[in-house]
């Protein structure tokens, strides 16, 4: 049966050209194309670790930099996920993960509230892993905070190498937002005093 918590999404702009495909309840397959060989693989841990079904294809001005194509990722798939999740009837709401991954530990905890904010805590000791900036990867986060209308925070509690903090963020990020995504038969309609997730 085909999930009902699905979304394709396209945006063209002088600066990008993106087509994403999401599937809220699938197996963690994936096809990433954005150009930028480690953003594609933190986009494919995130919809691995988060059990998303993620077609994601970018075409940017990388003869610029990646500021655009990462930031416009950023967009789409925050438009993506909030379109799929649809009127969140039934969804527990808030998510929260720590994740080790070797030296690293980091802390991600999200509220699908409606409301877009992030909190990003989080150095590096290097300005570029592979090809992707590291100060791109807070655009990433807060554009999709944005787009998707969801309170992200993202904390590093450790961590030495690079790879392996930004890859304990999108890994811990994608665990959050699955919990918060998970449906409880206790919660008839949405988990909200307001009676909206909008």
């Amino acid at each position: 049966m085909k999930s009902k918590r699905a979304a394709v999404i396209k945006r063209e702009t002088k600066e990008t050209s993106i087509n994403c495909a999401i599937d809220l309840d699938g197996k963690g397959e994936s096809s990433i194309e954005t150009g930028i060989g480690f953003f594609d693989h933190m986009l494919e841990g995130f919809a691995k670790h988060g059990f998303f079904d993620l077609k994601l294809n970018v075409s940017g001005d990388l003869h610029v930099d990646a500021h655009h194509s990462v930031e416009d990722t950023g967009i789409v798939l925050g438009h993506a996920i909030l379109k799929a999740a649809g009127d969140k009837k039934g969804i527990k709401r808030y998510g929260h993960m720590i994740l080790p991954m070797d030296d690293a530990l980091v802390l991600c905890a999200v509220d699908l509230c409606g409301r877009p904010y992030l909190s990003y805590e989080a150095s590096f000791d290097t300005e570029r892993i592979g090809y992707l900036d590291t100060e791109l990867i807070r655009e990433f986060f807060y554009a999709l905070s944005y787009s998707a209308m969801m309170n992200i925070h993202i904390k590093v509690l450790s961590g030495i190498n690079s790879h392996h903090i930004a890859e304990a963020m999108f890994k811990s990020f994608a665990k959050a937002l699955d919990m918060a995504l998970c449906t409880d038969e206790r919660i008839p309609d949405v988990l909200s005093t307001k009676g909206t997730l909008k």
